[in-house]
């Protein structure tokens, strides 16, 4: 199947992969400025947005998913953005095909392995009666019962889908749930990445320690790594023009 994307502008293809509990509509506005330079593609990964949902869940089907997306399309080659999980995914399909990853930026995510830590943000969606819910403000204060970041929750509920039998979850949220160990996993600590990769971290953030370096240069020994200050883990999102700037930069 197919996976749901956006796309925008002419010139050279670049992908884009958004984080867990994410989806494209996160990308949007950044997704038009790099369309005035290149054919951009915002994907929905499996489970999330308006991609199908199937039971299986881990990185190498997400970079299947991802060779399937190319091969459908036409396209050959392209740079590819990813963020958080979809890094992890960026990472997985560059060590499976290199060929068809011309320059790699990965947005605040290490190859190293992640323990679980989005306990609290499951429990939060489960929480939710959603068979019964009647409002996104109602969605809104129940999860502020367990998140109390506005931001954060505001991004969740991106998720919440009103349609004419009532709400829903746009992604897969028992999938993810029972695969979420899933998304903490290594990269194959052996491979050996040699395109062209930028590490991209939020200063504010400790997705990406100074301690990983090593790892990292070790498996993408053609890497460098950058950090955004005052940014946190969503720093595409608190960061825009930033991130842009580098990430212009670092693909022209």
């Amino acid at each position: 199947m197919l996976l749901n994307y956006k796309s925008f502008g002419e010139g050279q293809p670049l992908i884009v992969l958004h984080g867990l509990f994410g989806s494209l509509d996160n990308w949007v506005t950044l997704g038009k400025k790099f369309g005035e330079r290149h054919k951009v593609y915002l994907v929905d990964q499996r489970n999330h947005g308006q991609s199908f949902h199937a039971d299986s869940f881990s990185y190498e089907v997400m970079a299947e998913d991802l060779c399937q997306f190319m091969g459908e399309l036409g396209i050959l080659k392209a740079h590819i953005i990813g963020h958080s999980m979809g890094g992890k995914t960026a990472m997985e399909f560059t060590r499976q095909y290199p060929e068809k990853v011309d320059k790699l930026l990965v947005a605040d995510i290490g190859p190293k392995f992640y323990p679980v830590h989005h306990s609290q943000i499951l429990k939060a969606f489960y929480s939710v009666p959603i068979a019964s819910l009647s409002s996104r403000k109602e969605a809104d204060d129940i999860l502020a019962n367990s998140i109390s970041d506005f931001g954060i929750r505001q991004f969740l509920l991106k998720n919440l889908s009103r349609g004419g039998e009532g709400f829903s979850w746009k992604m897969n949220l028992d999938t993810i749930a029972n695969n979420i160990e899933e998304v903490g996993k290594a990269l194959n600590q052996n491979a050996l990445i040699k395109n062209k990769t930028l590490f991209l971290r939020g200063g504010n953030s400790d997705y990406i320690l100074n301690d990983d370096f090593n790892l990292i240069h070790s498996v993408f020994p053609n890497s460098k790594v950058d950090t955004i200050d005052g940014a946190g883990h969503w720093l595409h999102a608190e960061k825009p023009s930033d991130f842009y700037q580098k990430a212009s930069e670092f693909l022209s």
